[in-house]
């Protein structure tokens, strides 16, 4: 009888930094609500925060790689693959969510930007022009510079979004494309073949299940 094998998936390039995850089922890493099917399914919030926390720690100019420490024997010869496939559809999906956020970020910092800049050329001319009429007025000249400055302060929000608010989204997205090409490999603890596997998928093909998970007993029968 061949033995089971230790690990699945991707070959893990040594150049990579690793992220690496223990759980006793593959389950555990998804959102146990979700009603999608396996490869669309959400990452759990926990298993999110800690990948996401764990590359933030890392170098921004190395690829990644994630391994997952699977307390079980091997299962279904795909699992490692579909556990690829569906951690690269989260965080793509994040990546995608992350620059639709930049890109409304940017659409509201140009209508700020239009409004702060017509308020200010409005307010000038209008401190201008009081200026002028109440010509060496000490209250005229406060009321100026009062709308100057009123002016200039509408200036601080689209100020502050192309200067600051916009980098930390695009940092955010560029790792999400990280996390979404990296490659993903399980490692196995136990090498002999159980059926715990069949627990992680419970939408298993009825020809897979176990002839006892097929025939339900009546308490009526004889």
């Amino acid at each position: 009888m061949p033995s089971a094998p230790t690990s699945a998936g991707d070959s893990i390039p040594a150049e990579c930094q690793l992220i690496e995850v223990r759980v006793s089922e593959l389950r555990q890493l998804f959102n146990a609500i979700d009603p999608s099917p396996f490869h669309e399914r959400d990452l759990d919030p926990r298993a999110e925060e800690f990948i996401v926390g764990w590359s933030r720690e890392l170098s921004a100019d190395t690829p990644l790689g994630l391994v997952v420490h699977l307390d079980r024997a091997a299962g279904r010869a795909d699992e490692a693959t579909m556990l690829r496939d569906a951690v690269h559809e989260f965080f793509g999906q994040r990546a995608s969510e992350a620059r639709r956020r930049l890109r409304e970020l940017f659409r509201r910092g140009r209508i700020s930007l239009a409004i702060a800049a017509a308020f200010l050329a409005l307010a000038t001319a209008i401190g201008d022009a009081v200026a002028s009429y109440f010509d060496e007025s000490r209250l005229a000249g406060v009321l100026r510079e009062g709308l100057l400055i009123g002016g200039w302060v509408a200036m601080w929000r689209p100020l502050e979004v192309f200067l600051y608010d916009w980098w930390p989204i695009r940092a955010e997205a560029r790792l999400f494309d990280r996390l979404s090409a990296m490659p993903v490999r399980i490692d196995y603890t136990q090498t002999v073949p159980t059926d715990a596997w069949r627990s992680d998928w419970p939408a298993q093909p009825a020809a897979d299940a176990p002839a006892a998970a097929r025939t339900t007993p009546r308490a009526d029968r004889p």
